[in-house]
């Protein structure tokens, strides 16, 4: 970690074109075992559309590109208005590029010739997008029509359906457009390591980054310049132009809110000396992406109250990690986080009653409506957490899950317990007769203005347990450390010095 004094940027790892090589095999290996367990025949191509450049509106204004996830996972490629396919029989990859007019030279760049991509993405063939017909009709000749396994299905996070690729000539292929979607989708859940490798590396610049907003972080400042605090970070820092989703900086009430920062909320409040803050940022580099979030008093010093509150969400986050392994279910991994800071809350005498009586009752999702984690990738919510035979639970809280699956080796998911005082949910619960006895209204009181806490780390299923790939001060001693000017990671010193203190002011 680089001393707040003046950090320097660092080099940004090189990208491996072998790792879109890997995708793709691994793709056409569980495609030929699809087909083989089904009895057909281990041909066809996988023909993908990447995406298009979008204007605002109807102005000539072009919005920063980003490339369609599942064409970028299999072929990496950075520019707009490509197309690519697989020969599911060869495993041979082909690019086609659009074929650029000459005024592109003069207002955009040089106009890169096809052996460029082909060098570039380490594919085996490069095509004009204009050739896409041609050049697969004639891998099968006249007799028969070739079969294109199309992308289509839904994604269980946005309910949203992903749009196969669309020629003008479709009526000279077979289509198939149940196939791909789902294997692709599987395939992607689990991280290679040179995919991790990128995770890792967006990690640890995001943790910087959250480290220098707790640094900079003071009463009177606006959210939204401790935002453009992180995005420089990882931008001159980190070579991180993209975010992996909108920042969410919230201080005081807006910390209840769970999506804040976007348009109609746009990190605008100013800080106040006594306030939660709740960053939850996280940088993209080259496609793979972070999501963190801290949380830590404005002023830099824990106040018992929000002491009691931040460290219910802290225990519960850790004792999930401690219980992470292949074979764990996700949705036990939430009950036990929800189950922590319930606990928690009762030893804080903000409720009261029988714990199991709570959990029964789902009083849990009134604290804490969101799910403990989703998948992570080329997407925030990555694909996968609900694939077919896995059903989303109903209840309160549960039905928030983004996947109910169980741990696997080489998942890459966040862990986010939160505990949040949100009127909307807090005021129906305290008139409920099944629910108003478990609160102490003298206590809850308190935390009326409160707004909440969420601590998420990124956290990779190895054979035996978990790796978090998150790097950020989480005790209250170390981030209050670490908002005094501390270097992170604490030197030996610091913390043997902080464990002699304790020591002694235990035996006092």
């Amino acid at each position: 970690m680089a001393p707040s004094s003046g950090p320097s940027a660092r080099s940004p790892p090189s990208i491996p074109m072998e790792l879109y090589a890997q995708n793709r095999d691994k793709l056409v290996q569980a495609l030929r075992e699809s087909l083989a367990a089904s009895s057909r025949p281990i041909r066809g191509f996988v023909l993908l559309q990447g995406g298009e450049e979008q204007t605002r509106y109807c102005t000539d204004h072009i919005e920063l590109f980003r490339q369609e996830s599942y064409f970028s996972y299999l072929f990496g490629v950075r520019e707009p208005g490509f197309y690519g396919a697989i020969d599911i029989a060869s495993g041979q990859s082909l690019l086609f590029a659009p074929r650029l007019s000459p005024d592109y030279a003069v207002w955009l760049g040089e106009i890169k010739p096809l052996v460029y991509f082909k060098e570039r993405y380490m594919v085996s063939k490069v095509f004009y997008v204009d050739e896409i017909v041609q050049v697969l009709t004639d891998q099968y000749g006249e007799s028969e029509k070739p079969l294109l396994f199309l992308l289509y299905g839904l994604n269980t996070d946005s309910n949203n359906f992903s749009k196969p690729a669309v020629l003008e000539e479709m009526e000279k292929f077979d289509t198939d457009l149940s196939t791909l979607h789902p294997i692709l989708t599987e395939c992607r859940v689990f991280k290679s390591e040179l995919e991790l490798a990128l995770i890792q590396y967006a990690n640890d610049v995001s943790s910087e980054a959250h480290i220098e907003v707790m640094r900079q972080t003071r009463a009177g400042m606006k959210e939204y310049q401790l935002e453009s605090t992180f995005l420089h970070h990882i931008y001159m820092y980190g070579g991180c132009r993209h975010c992996s989703y909108t920042c969410i900086c919230a201080t005081g009430e807006n910390s209840s809110v769970l999506h804040y920062g976007h348009a109609a909320a746009p990190n605008d409040r100013t800080l106040k000396d006594g306030d939660m803050a709740l960053f939850d940022m996280g940088a993209e580099y080259h496609f793979y992406g972070s999501d963190i979030t801290c949380s830590f008093p404005v002023n830099g010093r824990f106040t018992k109250d929000q002491a009691i509150i931040y460290n219910a969400v802290l225990k519960a986050h850790n004792a999930v990690l401690s219980e992470m392994k292949p074979g764990v279910g996700w949705v036990d991994m939430h009950k036990l986080a929800e189950k922590i800071i319930l606990e928690s809350l009762q030893k804080g005498s903000i409720l009261v009653g029988n714990i199991d009586d709570m959990m029964a009752k789902r009083l849990g999702a009134i604290f804490m409506p969101h799910g403990l984690g989703h998948l992570l990738g080329i997407d925030t919510h990555d694909p996968g957490g609900y694939p077919k035979g896995i059903e989303r639970p109903k209840e309160p809280g549960l039905k928030s899950l983004r996947t109910a699956r169980e741990l696997k080796e080489g998942m890459v998911i966040t862990v986010e317990p939160g505990c949040y005082f949100i009127d909307a949910l807090l005021i129906p619960a305290l008139q409920a007769p099944e629910t108003s006895d478990f609160f102490n209204r003298k206590e809850l009181d308190k935390y009326k203005d409160f707004g909440g806490v969420r601590i998420e780390s990124d956290v990779y299923v190895t054979s035996t347990g978990c790796k978090n790939l998150t790097n950020c001060p989480r005790e209250t001693w170390e981030i209050e450390a670490v908002m005094a000017g501390a270097q992170w990671p604490l030197d030996s010193n610091f913390i043997r010095n902080k464990s002699e203190n304790k020591l002694n002011l235990d035996s006092n």
